[in-house]
């Protein structure tokens, strides 16, 4: 809608103009009938329908033309018989009176035409022969039940029921066919639904035959002897027919025989010799028709084969290598082809009359039988063979190739002159070749060639008038150029370094006495004599920049080869610069018995090295061919600050000084070993830990334990004992842990560091010991007195109790101030096992234990002797969960105040004040295990160590456990004893016989 204002339409007015537009009604094409697919003649329905009013008039388009005939809402379209696919556009529009007086089109549609299905006939068989059923079948592509309508000729020429023609549904059988049934069938369906028929289908021609008749074929006819002969039964038909033969008469059938082949339609007869037949045949089949007529005779008939003969053109003694003629002759006729044979072998590429034999330049002797045949395409196909003709060969003359001059290897530059000698004849015309081809104008007996151009192998023969008119070609001589000798230049140094000499040397691997040329980056640029030789070696005395470039030189000499190649130029570059070196150390921590290796590079090769220490000024230290110089069990005296140079040439050219390398050497390292702990219980593990001082270098650890020594193993310094690897025995960590399998393992431990290939180790660390209170399985050590603790001046005995038959026990010391010491003859009283110490000092304190041969240990004792007044009495050896312990506080002047008020500590606390002078702990447990010492008014106690380890038989707590374990067995006892009494009674009675008491008991007791 729009609305417009316009001003000024009057003088004194607004004039308002309003224009509305609505939409017109719209008008749309259905299809009422048919609903679905249209066919070609049928009538299609339309109907338009327009909305909000009925007064309409219509108006129908087709494909936008106006149809003026239609006006109705509803029209009718015929679709032509022919029509197929679209049948036009359609649309409409309404016209009326008022307003609106017009609709507007919206919906098109659009006739679709789909053909009719067409018909197909099949008709069987065909061709037919008289008297033969025809079966004529018509389907149309619809599934849908059709009628059937036949057509013969022409459209109008329905075929009708008869008694020849039968028609069933889809289906007309010609009973039997004669020739008046020959002719164009199709068919049409016809049915009640839409569609109501079919296309008519294309027409089939049924053709009408009558019986074939057999035919016989002979090839070949008449024939030579010998021949194959075939015959051929044929019937006028495609399909496949089997063949009866008859030979003189009807009732005379030919069968399979040497002699007659029957293969489908063939008798082969073999070897014909004689006139034969007549021979007829007939075709039989199981399909129709089953039979033919019979063929018409044949007879066969035999004829003689001509015979070949041979004949030689040359008459007389053959030489090798010439040519004769041979000729096939056969009466009779004139197309053969013709076979020869030598020595009854083919010749398959001689095929005609006249053949020419070249005898190979190389035949003497006889050279083959020939004979002949012939062969022709028309008959007779083949002659007799010939007689056989022998040839006989005498040799041709022998040419050879000489070199006259020059003698030796040839090169090139050089002239040669080549003889041709032929033997038997004087009179020849030589003929020359190189390489096979020959050169013009080279007929004398003599050539001469030059070099390296007419370089070949050279062949000659004579040719002459007279028989034999040439002579054997000779054997090809080759001529052979020796390449002149190649000079080779080397320069050394190179790259160079200003300054420095350059020496140049030129050299010809073979032959002697030369003088060179030398040449400097081009071939006319020849190096003059100042600083160059002629005997091959030369020398830039100062090198420059200048110098660069590239050389190569050239060897001449009087006799042959009288000058050599030029050799490969070599490029010289000249550096304006002194080179310096570099040097480094592969190790920096470096320990005395170590081997360090100094590296001193240099930027290019063929260099000397000059190695110094302490100033680089100095005399070199060594000079070594190699970049690397190697110290070998460097000692402290070593180390210092080191340089490196290097020199090559004759004066020696030198390069700058590299920097300096400190190699600082210490003292070979000594591990210290440390223990968890060296007071073990059995089972328990230990850890063993290996320190070295030098804690930044990459150790690898070797683990040993101690036995005694023993030569072939690796052993301390002072040989007091071997050492045995440990399982694992080398460890990348530095502590390693023992897990003994059995009882502890007691003894000393050992341990070393090594590093690098091949290994650098350290010294061996002292040996640590691992001891156990628990009496061992071999050899058990047992004090007396009694006592860890004890004054001096007073004495002790050490006794090592054997088991078994362990032997070579000796008793052993370890102290803080004197390692691993065995009780010496000063301590007054020594037997086998028994150790007696007269008069104690402070000294003697230590652990002891026994030690035998073979490296088995006791248990060990820690004795602790004092100088003081009061020692404390504990258990040398471990003591048992569940046992009683008591702990004797004992004073040096023990008459005078035997019992004084005492306190015990454990572990540095009070724990109990006695006036006796002894504690006691009547149950022991783990928690009991410590540090032990008492104090009273005459002094202190040093502390001893109590060990508790667990009962092998009771579990903690055990004394509770044996009580109520004793009273449970008493209990289960007695009431077992009442049961055994009332069975005795009831047995009694029953029996009546009586027990005493007492042997009731022995009874129970039993």
């Amino acid at each position: 809608s729009q609305i417009l204002l316009w001003k000024d339409c009057c003088s004194d007015c607004i004039c308002l103009h309003i224009t509305v537009s609505t939409a017109l009604p719209t008008a749309s094409v259905k299809i009422v009938n048919p609903q679905s697919l249209l066919y070609p003649g049928e009538t299609v329905t339309l109907q338009c329908d327009i909305s909000d009013y009925t007064d309409w008039t219509y108006r129908w388009f087709r494909d936008n033309h106006h149809l003026p005939s239609q006006t109705s809402k509803a029209i009718d379209i015929t679709i032509p018989i022919t029509q197929t696919g679209q049948a036009g556009q359609y649309r409409c529009e309404g016209l009326r009176t008022d307003r609106p007086q017009r609709s507007q089109p919206i919906v098109v549609v659009t006739i679709s035409v789909t053909a009719l299905p067409n018909s197909t006939l099949t008709v069987k068989p065909n061709p037919a022969f008289t008297g033969e059923k025809v079966t004529l079948k018509c389907s149309v592509t619809y599934d849908s039940s059709w009628n059937y309508q036949w057509y013969k000729d022409w459209n109008f020429n329905v075929v009708p029921q008869s008694v020849s023609h039968t028609i069933t549904g889809d289906t007309l059988t010609i009973s039997r066919a004669a020739e008046s049934d020959q002719g164009q069938y199709w068919c049409e369906g016809n049915r009640v639904s839409r569609p109501t028929s079919s296309q008519p289908g294309d027409p089939v021609t049924l053709t009408v035959e009558g019986l074939p008749k057999a035919t016989l074929t002979v090839e070949p006819n008449p024939v030579f002897p010998g021949e194959t002969v075939t015959l051929t039964c044929s019937v006028e038909s495609d399909s496949i027919w089997s063949y009866k033969w008859y030979k003189d008469r009807n009732d005379n059938v030919v069968s399979q025989s040497g002699r007659h082949t029957i293969t489908g339609d063939t008798l082969t007869i073999n070897g014909a010799t004689v006139n034969e037949g007549p021979y007829w045949c007939q075709g039989e089949r199981d399909s129709r028709p089953t039979s033919s007529s019979i063929s018409d005779p044949v007879t066969i008939t035999v004829n003689a084969l001509p015979v070949a003969s041979v004949s030689v053109s040359s008459q007389g003694l053959l030489y090798s290598g010439e040519t004769v003629s041979l000729q096939c002759v056969i009466p009779g006729y004139t197309d053969w082809r013709y076979y020869w044979y030598k020595n009854n072998q083919h010749l398959p590429d001689e095929t005609s009359k006249v053949i020419y034999i070249t005898i190979p330049i190389t035949q003497t002797g006889q050279a083959g039988q020939y004979w002949c045949e012939g062969n022709r395409v028309s008959r007779p196909t083949s002659s007799l063979p010939s007689d056989p003709v022998t040839l006989t060969v005498k040799a041709l003359p022998t040419a050879l190739v000489k070199i006259v001059t020059p003698q030796g290897l040839l090169y090139p530059g050089e002239t040669v002159t080549l003889r041709c000698d032929i033997s038997d004849y004087t009179d020849w015309t030589y003929r020359w070749f190189r390489n096979n081809e020959e050169p013009p104008i080279q007929t004398r007996k003599t050539i001469t060639i030059s070099l390296p151009d007419q370089a070949g192998k050279y062949q000659c023969f004579g040719t002459r008038r007279d028989r034999p008119q040439k002579s054997y070609r000779s054997s090809a001589l080759p001529i052979i150029i020796t390449a002149l000798p190649k000079t080779t230049l080397t320069v050394e140094p190179n790259p160079a370094f200003t300054g420095e000499t350059v020496t140049l040397t030129c050299s010809v691997r073979s032959y002697s006495i030369w003088s060179y040329k030398w040449f400097k980056d081009r071939n006319d640029n020849v190096v003059s004599q100042s600083g160059y030789s002629d005997i091959g070696v030369s020398h830039i005395s100062r090198a420059d920049v200048s110098d660069q470039g590239q050389y190569w030189c050239e060897g001449n000499r009087v006799s042959r080869p009288t000058s050599s190649q030029p050799g490969d130029p070599v490029t010289l570059t000249v550096e304006d610069y002194q080179p310096k070196t570099t040097l480094t150390s592969d190790k920096e921590n470096i320990f005395t018995g170590d081997r360090v290796t100094l590296s001193c590079t240099v930027e290019s090769p063929g260099w000397k090295f000059y190695w110094y220490r302490h100033r680089p000024d100095s005399t070199p230290v060594t000079t070594t061919s190699g970049y690397s110089y190697t110290l070998s069990w460097v000692s402290v005296s070593d180390g210092g600050q080191y340089w490196c140079r290097a020199g090559r040439g004759d004066p020696v050219y030198y390069t700058l000084y590299s920097d300096p390398v400190q190699i600082n050497i210490t003292d070979q390292p000594q591990p210290v070993l440390s223990i968890s702990s060296q007071w073990l219980n059995p089972g328990d593990s230990v850890t063993l830990s290996c320190e070295v001082d030098k804690t930044s270098i990459v150790w690898r650890f070797s683990w040993y334990r101690t036995v005694p020594y023993r030569a072939g193993l690796p052993s301390l310094s002072d040989k007091s004992y071997s050492l045995q690897p440990l399982s694992d025995n080398v460890t990348s960590e530095d502590s390693y842990t023992q897990i003994p399998a059995g009882p502890t393992p007691t003894g000393g431990y050992v341990c070393r560091a090594g590093r690098g290939d091949p290994v650098y180790d350290t010294f061996y660390s002292e040996p640590q010991f691992l001891w156990s209170g628990d009496l061992q399985p071999s050899a058990s050590l047992t004090v007396n007195p009694n006592t860890t603790q004890h004054f001096t001046s007073k004495s002790l005995s050490l006794i090592c109790e054997l088991k078994g038959n362990s032997t070579g026990w000796r008793l052993k010391r370890h102290t803080e101030t004197a390692r691993r010491s065995e009780c010496p003859s000063t301590w007054r009283s020594i037997t086998e096992s028994t150790c007696t110490i007269t008069s104690l000092t402070t000294w003697h304190s230590g652990v002891f234990w026994c030690e035998s041969g073979s490296g088995e240990n006791s248990n060990a004792v820690n004795i602790t002797v004092n100088d003081g007044d009061v020692i404390l009495e504990s258990p040398v050896h471990p003591v048992t969960e569940g046992d009683s312990v008591t702990l004797t506080c004992t004073f040096r002047h023990q008459g005078t105040n035997p019992k004084l008020k005492t306190d015990f500590y454990k572990d540095g606390t009070l724990i109990k004040n006695e006036t006796t002078g002894e504690m006691t702990i009547p149950i022991v447990s783990k928690s009991d295990e410590g540090f032990y010492k008492c104090k009273s008014d005459e002094g202190e106690s040093p502390e001893s160590w109590v060990t508790v380890r667990v009962s092998p038989v009771v579990s903690p707590g055990s004394s509770t456990s044996v009580l109520v374990l004793v009273v449970v067995g008493l209990l289960v006892a007695g009431v077992l004893l009442v049961i055994l009494l009332v069975l005795l009674v009831r047995y009694q009675n029953r029996k009546g016989e009586t027990f005493e008491m007492y042997h009731l008991i022995l009874l129970c007791l039993g």
